[in-house]
C-alpha cells in the first residue's frame, strides 16, 4: 500500500546510466587503486630499507586498518549529511586525493626528511605511510557510496564490478612500475637506510596519476541534487535535520543483518590478503631466493620486492578479465555462489606458492588471486547494497568497512609474533595460512549468505540495460 501510495506522489526511480556515465564516476578509482598498488607491493621493501625486522612488519602495517577503522565511517557520516556546490561526495575525493599525494611523494623521501628533522627515520615513514592511508581512506569510501547514490539497485553489480576494472587496471600499474622503471634503466639498489630511485619515482608518477583520475571524475559526474533524491524517495528527504556524530552509535546499533553475515566472510577474506600484502617478500626472499630472514639490503632482496610487485600486478591484472565475467557467471549460479567458488580459487592460489618453486611460475598462483579480488572488491557490495537505506548509504559502507579493517588489525598485532616465534622467520608458512582462511571464507559464505532471488532473465536484464 505504501508503494502505491509513494507511487501515486511521483515517486520517480533513478534513471539508468550509460557504461560511460559509470566509468567516469569510478574513473578516480584508477587513480587510489594505483596509490594503493604502489603501498602494497613496497611498504614492506620501504620499512625492511629503513631497518624493520620482518616480525616488526605487520605492526607498521597497523597504521592501514587503524586508519581505515577511524576515518570511514565518520567520512560515511559527513557525505550523507554535507551539500556543497560541488557535491555531495566530490569534495572528499579532492580533500583525499591532494594529502594522499603528498604522502606518496614523502614515504619513499623519509630519510632524506628525517635528516632535515633530526627524527628517526621508521617514525617519520609511519607518519607519511599513516597520512596515505588516512587520505585513501577519505576519498575511497565515497567512491562506493557514490555507486549507491547515482544508479539504481539493479545495476548496482555492474556498477562495483566496472570499478573492480578500473581497481585492476591502477593496480597492475601500481605494483608493476617499479620494475618497468628498472627495465627501463633506474636504478634498483640504493645505499643503507634509504630506498632505491626506482620506487621513489614511482611513487611521484603515481601521485600524479592519483590527481589527474580524481579531477577527471570531479569534472565529468554531477551528482543528484537533495530535491532530486527527495524525489527518488517519494518526498522524503535525503538528509537528516539535526543529524549529529553521535547518531553513528545508533547506526551500528542497526546494522542490517545482511551486513552482519558478510562481515564473517569478510573477516577471513581480508585476514589473507593483509597476510599476502604484508609478508609475500619476505616469503620470496627466503623460500624462493633462498636469503636469510636478515637479508633485506641486497641486489637479491631487491629483486624480491620487485617480484612482489610483479606478482600483486599479475594478480590485479587477471582480476580486470574476472570482473567482466562476473555478472555472467552470477547468472548462471547466483552471487553467492559465484563469490564462494572465487574465494576458493583464492585460498588454493596462497597456499600454491609453497610449492611452486620456480620463480617464473608463480604467476599461476596469481590467477585464483585475480578471480577472488575481482569478487571481494564487488560481490560482498552487491549482496549488501539491497539492505542499506539510500540516506544511510555513506554511514553504512563505512561501518562495513570494520569487517575489512578488524582482520588485518588483528593480523598486524599478532602476524609478526607468530611468523618469528612459530615459523622461525619462514614467512611462506604464513602464506599457507592465509590460503586456509580464504578457504573458510569460501565455506561461510555457502552457510551463512542468503541473497535475494534473482532470476537469469532479470541478470540478463541488467546487463542488457548498461548502454554507451
Amino acid at each position: 500500500m505504501e508503494k502505491n501510495i509513494d507511487g501515486l506522489l511521483g515517486q520517480k526511480k533513478k534513471p539508468n546510466l550509460s557504461l560511460l556515465q559509470i566509468i567516469n564516476m569510478s574513473m578516480g578509482f584508477l587513480g587510489i587503486q594505483m596509490a594503493f598498488g604502489l603501498q602494497n607491493g613496497n611498504a614492506s621493501r620501504i620499512l625492511a630499507n629503513f631497518g624493520a625486522d620482518v616480525h616488526e612488519l605487520s605492526w607498521f602495517w597497523l597504521v592501514a586498518p587503524i586508519t581505515g577503522l577511524i576515518v570511514q565511517p565518520i567520512i560515511g557520516h559527513m557525505g550523507d549529511n554535507t551539500w556543497s556546490p560541488l557535491g555531495r561526495r566530490k569534495p572528499y575525493f579532492l580533500i583525499g586525493a591532494v594529502l594522499c599525494a603528498i604522502g606518496l611523494v614523502m614515504l619513499p623521501n623519509a630519510a632524506s626528511a628525517t635528516q632535515m628533522m633530526a627524527a628517526n627515520v621508521l617514525v617519520m615513514a609511519v607518519i607519511f605511510l599513516a597520512m596515505m592511508d588516512a587520505s585513501i581512506n577519505v576519498a575511497m569510501e565515497p567512491f562506493r557510496a557514490l555507486v549507491g547514490d547515482m544508479l539504481p539497485k539493479h545495476q548496482a553489480t555492474i556498477g562495483f564490478s566496472v570499478q573492480t576494472i578500473l581497481i585492476g587496471i591502477g593496480a597492475v600499474i601500481g605494483s608493476d612500475l617499479p620494475g618497468w622503471l628498472t627495465k627501463m634503466g633506474i636504478s634498483n639498489e640504493a645505499p643503507k637506510g634509504y630506498v632505491a630511485d626506482n620506487v621513489i619515482y614511482a611513487f611521484y608518477i603515481g601521485a600524479a596519476v592519483l590527481i589527474l583520475s580524481i579531477l577527471y571524475t570531479i569534472f565529468t559526474t554531477r551528482e543528484y541534487s537533495p530535491e532530486e533524491f527527495a524525489s527518488f524517495e517519494g518526498g522524503k528527504p535525503i538528509v537528516e535535520n539535526g543529524s549529529k556524530f553521535s547518531d553513528l552509535f545508533k547506526d551500528f546499533k542497526n546494522v542490517p543483518s545482511q551486513m552482519k553475515k558478510l562481515g564473517i566472510v569478510q573477516f577471513f577474506s581480508w585476514f589473507a590478503l593483509f597476510t599476502m600484502w604484508v609478508f609475500t617478500t619476505s616469503a620470496l626472499a627466503t623460500h624462493h631466493f633462498g636469503l636469510s630472514p636478515e637479508d633485506t639490503h641486497s641486489a637479491e632482496f631487491n629483486k624480491a620486492g620487485d617480484l612482489t610487485g610483479s606478482l600483486f600486478g599479475s594478480y590485479n591484472f587477471y582480476a580486470i578479465f574476472f570482473a567482466f565475467a562476473l555478472t555472467p557467471i552470477a547468472q548462471f549460479i547466483g552471487k553467492k555462489r559465484t563469490h564462494a567458488l572465487a574465494l576458493a580459487c583464492g585460498g588454493l592460489g596462497l597456499i600454491s606458492m609453497y610449492f611452486i618453486k620456480d620463480i617464473h611460475s608463480l604467476w599461476i598462483s596469481m590467477i585464483g588471486l585475480g578471480f577472488a579480488w575481482a569478487s571481494i572488491l564487488a560481490m560482498p557490495y552487491a549482496m549488501l547494497i539491497d539492505s542499506i537505506p539510500q540516506k544511510k548509504m555513506g554511514v553504512y559502507m563505512g561501518i562495513f568497512n570494520f569487517f575489512i579493517v578488524i582482520p588485518q588489525i588483528i593480523n598486524g598485532v599478532f602476524g609478526g609474533p607468530i611468523v618469528s616465534g612459530v615459523f622461525g622467520k619462514q614467512a611462506i608458512d604464513y602464506i599457507v595460512v592465509g590460503g586456509i582462511c580464504m578457504l573458510l571464507g569460501a565455506i561461510l559464505t555457502m552457510i551463512f549468505i542468503k541473497e535475494e532471488h534473482e532470476t537469469p532473465k532479470e541478470i540478463e536484464e541488467e546487463i542488457q540495460q548498461v548502454h554507451f
